[in-house]
């Protein structure tokens, strides 16, 4: 088997409340291979305390201002040294302990290049709200407005050379567009790990008001019509719908 190496990277802002357990999911898996690296974006709160409490656990660390979350994420890849790089974000936790190890093992499988799986949303008090399955993609799914949880979405470093990184053009959507680019515009072979994989708690900018869900259609309909969706306002409706199913 293929000894691989797997960089998280966490993007962070004023997070003092959630990023504890974030960090602390990823020191406890029982994958050892694993550079974990995290960036601030000037946090103003107590965020940077925390994180210094596992400067020993941390492999590289930044903190200071930055154009939004993929620009800090942009960041984190570029510093990354691993085989493989997968985001942690603040408000989010793995599962369990053997998340990183399930992963490092479908990446040894033949020609596996990204990897990805499922996700539960959970409330404050840690209830789940929402079950994310995504299911064994097969192309042209992303027509019928399929996409992958991000959070669970990990893939082989040299793609963000051969494809490019996160596009800031398309604001809340810059990771599906990223992930649409990747395996849909590029057909890259892509692995269904049948796990919930990440925690994620429920909120984020995209959801916070009716203008950020507009603005946030209308990025994905410009990634959509950028990466060779078919019918992207089809496309544009149906993605929302299949969330449906997620809520029982």
């Amino acid at each position: 088997m293929q000894d691989i190496t797997i960089s998280i990277i966490t993007v962070v802002f004023n997070g003092e409340s959630t990023i504890e357990q974030c960090i602390r999911s990823v020191v406890e898996q029982t994958c050892k291979n694993v550079e974990f690296i995290i960036i601030d974006g000037g946090s103003t709160d107590n965020t940077v305390q925390i994180i210094n409490k596992f400067k020993n656990n941390i492999h590289h660390f930044i903190s200071e201002p930055d154009n939004g979350i993929y620009d800090a994420m942009n960041k984190g890849i570029k510093r990354a040294t691993g085989d493989v790089i997968g985001m942690l974000n603040a408000d989010d936790f793995f599962a369990d302990n053997t998340v990183l190890a399930e992963v490092v093992n479908a990446f040894n499988c033949k020609d596996t290049q990204i990897v990805y799986g499922d996700l539960d949303y959970v409330n404050p008090l840690g209830n789940i709200v929402r079950k994310w399955r995504s299911g064994k993609y097969t192309d042209g799914m992303f027509n019928w407005g399929w996409m992958p949880p991000h959070p669970t979405f990990y893939c082989r470093k040299e793609l963000f050379d051969q494809f490019g990184y996160y596009s800031l053009e398309y604001g809340t959507a810059a990771d599906y567009e990223l992930m649409s680019r990747f395996m849909h515009l590029n057909d890259v072979n892509a692995h269904y790990l049948k796990k919930v994989m990440v925690k994620m708690k429920i909120g984020g900018i995209s959801n916070k008001s009716l203008t950020n869900r507009v603005k946030g259609l209308l990025f994905d309909l410009k990634a959509m019509r950028n990466n060779g969706i078919s019918a992207p306002l089809l496309t544009l409706i149906i993605k929302p719908l299949r969330k449906i199913p997620q809520y029982f």
